[in-house]
C-alpha cells in the first residue's frame, strides 16, 4: 500500500502452510472509494451506528468513509505502514495495534469494524471467543459487530477440499489457515486465518454475548454478519 501510494506497484502475496499461494487482490481493493465496493459491504455499512472503531483497517477505505459521514471513528491496524498510508489519506484517529492489544483504554465504542473478511483477525474457535468476550465489555449496551467472512465450504477446489482435511485431521477447524504475507523480499510471521460458515459463526458467538442479527450475502463465499447484543433490543 505504501509502494503504491508513492508510484511504485506490487502486489503481496499470500502463502498457506501446505504450500498453497495467491496473490492478494492488490492495493486497489485496499484504497477502494464506496463506489467500488461490493454491494453486501454496501449494504451492511448501513448498521454502523455511533462511535465506531475498524479493525484491521489497512489504507482505511472504511474509517474514511465514515469519517466523511460525520461519524467519530479510529482505524486500528498492525502494520505501522498502512496507518502511515491511512493518516496520509486523511483519517484523523488511528493507532498501531493488533487485535489481541484491544481493550477499554482504547475507548468504548459503539460499532467494530471487521471488512475485508477480517473476521478473519480473530484466528481460531478458542480466541475468537475469548476475544469477542472481551470486546463485550469494551462497548456499549447497543453495541454492533460487523464483520465480514468467507465460508471456506464453498469450494470445490481439490487442494482447498485437501487442506480442509488436512485442518481436521490436525485437530483444527476447517477454515483456519495457517498464512504468512510475502511482498518482494519481506515476510510475515506465520498467524492463523479463520473463515467460518454462518453455522460456525453462530457457534462461536454462543455464550460469548453476542449474537448474529441478519446475515447479508454476496454473490459468492463472502458475507456479512451483523452482530448485537444478547439483550440488544431491536
Amino acid at each position: 500500500m505504501w509502494d503504491y501510494c508513492h508510484g511504485r506497484g506490487g502486489y503481496e502475496i499470500a502463502e498457506r502452510d501446505d504450500g498453497y499461494v495467491a496473490p492478494s487482490g492488490g492495493p486497489v481493493a485496499y484504497l477502494a472509494g464506496y463506489k467500488n465496493w461490493p454491494a453486501h459491504q454496501k449494504e451492511a455499512i448501513k448498521f454502523a451506528r455511533g462511535k465506531v472503531l475498524d479493525v484491521g483497517c489497512g489504507a482505511g477505505r472504511v474509517p474514511l468513509y465514515l469519517q466523511k459521514k460525520g461519524f467519530d471513528v479510529t482505524g486500528i491496524d498492525v502494520s505501522p505502514l498502512a496507518i502511515k498510508v491511512c493518516r496520509l489519506r486523511g483519517l484523523k484517529k488511528t493507532r498501531v495495534m493488533s487485535i489481541t492489544q484491544l481493550s477499554s483504554k482504547l475507548g468504548t465504542f459503539d460499532t467494530l469494524v471487521f471488512y475485508g473478511n477480517n473476521f478473519g483477525l480473530f484466528g481460531s474457535f478458542k480466541r475468537a471467543r475469548w476475544l469477542l468476550r472481551r470486546f463485550y465489555n469494551m462497548t456499549t449496551d447497543r453495541a454492533r459487530i460487523i464483520a465480514e467472512s468467507n465460508d471456506p465450504y464453498q469450494t470445490d477446489v481439490p487442494c482447498h477440499l485437501a487442506y480442509h482435511r488436512l485442518n481436521r485431521k490436525r485437530g483444527r477447524m476447517s477454515g483456519q489457515l495457517r498464512l504468512r504475507i510475502r511482498y518482494q523480499t519481506c515476510a510475515t510471521p506465520w498467524f492463523d486465518y479463520l473463515l467460518v460458515s454462518q453455522d460456525e459463526m453462530r457457534t462461536i458467538l454462543a455464550g460469548t454475548g453476542w449474537k448474529v442479527r441478519r446475515f447479508i450475502d454476496s454473490d459468492g463465499s463472502m458475507y456479512v454478519a451483523v452482530i448485537e447484543k444478547e439483550d440488544e433490543k431491536s
